[in-house]
């Protein structure tokens, strides 16, 4: 078995499609971690794609919920022991509400939001993966799942933008930016290596990861 990391929670970011969640069974694979997997099952995500009135409040308001308990259950976990991977960080949910909601919305999301997050447990590494639109639109497609089938461009563009926006000002824990778009980690073995030893070496601060990939 490999040498541990020297991590013991780490969340990975990024938009939709960069693979975040690839990058997690990857790495849960390979030093036996635990998986903590954003659940995707909201009854409100088929509506918000087609644009219905009053569903991005409600699509959101689930998120936040769904992802406080997730991250609760971190907080019971022995991570003196346990390597704990997640393909998503709390903060992220406001990435999205300040994209989708109207003023008096957020106004009320805000305050649930800041109540939350008080007494979630901060990652000791957040890898953010980058993509270019291209990259993104070309691996959404290629996994096929229905409910993105109606994410727009435009949308998806914005999305990149306000995660690049937010941890461009980051600095609540170390930070590791890899740029995807000239890599393969899950099908090319040696660049889920290279990938490896970038993690291992994160400190504090941002460090960032532009691989040419072969």
């Amino acid at each position: 078995m490999p040498a541990p990391l020297p991590f013991r929670h780490i969340a990975i970011e990024g938009p939709i499609g960069v693979g975040k969640t690839s990058l997690v069974n990857i790495l849960a694979k390979r030093f036996r971690g635990t998986r903590v997997l954003e659940d995707v099952d909201n009854p409100f995500l088929d509506d918000f794609y087609k644009d219905k009135r009053g569903a991005a409040f409600r699509c959101q308001l689930f998120f936040l919920l769904s992802r406080y308990d997730q991250q609760r259950g971190i907080a019971q976990r022995d991570l003196f022991t346990e390597l704990v991977l997640a393909d998503y960080s709390f903060p992220k949910d406001k990435i999205f509400a300040y994209l989708t909601l109207d003023d008096s919305e957020l106004l009320i999301y805000n305050r649930l939001f800041d109540l939350l997050h008080e007494t979630v447990p901060k990652p000791d590494l957040v890898i953010y993966l980058q993509g270019s639109l291209e990259t993104l639109l070309k691996r959404i497609r290629k996994r096929g799942r229905n409910y993105e089938k109606s994410i727009s461009s435009s949308y998806l563009q914005e999305l990149s933008d306000a995660y690049a926006h937010y941890f461009y000002r980051y600095d609540e824990t170390p930070l590791l930016v890899v740029n995807t778009n000239d890599i393969d980690f899950v099908n090319t073995p040696a660049h889920f290596d290279a990938l490896v030893e970038q993690i291992r070496s994160a400190q504090k601060g941002t460090q960032y990861y532009v691989p040419l990939g072969s």
